[in-house]
């Protein structure tokens, strides 16, 4: 049987991988101690690897197809196809940014102020590529981990992964600049990609996978209404939501149904009420393909 060889990310991007695969409707399990996922789709075939790592492996052929982020894929410098953007992080939904930071007592107040000083990170290629374009030669050292413990006493700064700040902030130090922002991706290697059957099985997970993400932070609303009531509902609902309308048996009633921001549920539903809709169900999506 034919099988795409796919790796996905260990370590902070696991969980959240996981949750999306399964939202797009593969079931996907891994022994505590095991490297290898199995899914429930015969054709695939996994490693889990780390991030940092993923483009070198997807790049050299030992993988066909992997998740992990445009920062490793530019440290790496490995030669794969960006298939797409998957808007998606250890925290939530958004890019992650890698930045520029210091202790809160220090002077320095932008990059140009670091010349002559030692900056921590295990982004080297891509901070060296960012300290060069502004001009400022620092010693710009590869940290093993721990990065935020380092300043003051082993380094001046650091170039830091980081999605709220809040563990910058529990060590006490001070974004300056960020150096770049980061999303994962979904990313192949060149001759998979030109096979016409292993393209196809990276689109059609591809699809599932943004069908996915796209329904992350939406919901279903149905419910009931007078048709007296249906101008009246239709002002509630925000202005670029287009809903489903039907009548309903004895022609006095309609059948509303619309997808919405879950986020602004919870302030329409009572004016929904106020509005004449009755027999209100909110229910989840897992997936949205437009």
């Amino acid at each position: 049987m034919r099988k795409l060889k796919i790796g996905l990310p260990k370590g902070s991007l696991q969980e959240s991988t996981f949750r999306l695969f399964k939202k797009a409707g593969f079931q996907v399990h891994v022994g505590a101690r095991s490297l290898y996922p199995s899914f429930d789709d015969p054709e695939l075939t996994g490693l889990l690897l780390r991030a940092q790592e993923m483009a070198t492996h997807v790049g050299n052929g030992i993988l066909d197809v992997g998740l992990t982020g445009l920062d490793w894929t530019r440290e790496t410098g490995a030669r794969v196809k960006l298939v797409s953007d998957l808007n998606y992080a250890k925290g939530g939904l958004g890019p992650v940014r890698w930045v520029l930071a210091v202790p809160q007592g220090s002077r320095v107040r932008k990059a140009e102020d670091l010349e002559g000083k030692r900056v921590a990170t295990e982004l080297v290629k891509v901070s060296r590529d960012f300290f060069k374009k502004r001009g400022v030669k620092v010693d710009l050292e590869f940290s093993w981990g721990s990065t935020e413990a380092k300043p003051p006493l082993l380094a001046d700064a650091i170039v830091e992964l980081t999605e709220t700040g809040a563990s910058l902030r529990a060590n006490n130090l001070r974004i300056v600049e960020t150096v770049m922002e980061s999303t994962t991706k979904l990313i192949a290697n060149h001759e998979a990609w030109k096979n016409p059957w292993k393209r196809k099985k990276i689109e059609n997970l591809d699809l599932l996978l943004q069908g996915a993400l796209l329904a992350e932070e939406k919901v279903g609303l149905k419910m009931n209404l007078p048709r007296k009531s249906l101008q009246g509902i239709l002002k509630v609902l925000p202005a670029m939501h287009t809903p489903t309308i039907s009548d309903l048996a004895d022609g006095e009633w309609m059948a509303l149904e619309v997808i919405i921001e879950e986020k602004v549920v919870r302030d329409i539903l009572p004016e929904l009420k106020r509005a004449g809709a009755s027999g209100i169900v909110e229910y989840p999506l897992n997936k949205i393909i437009l």
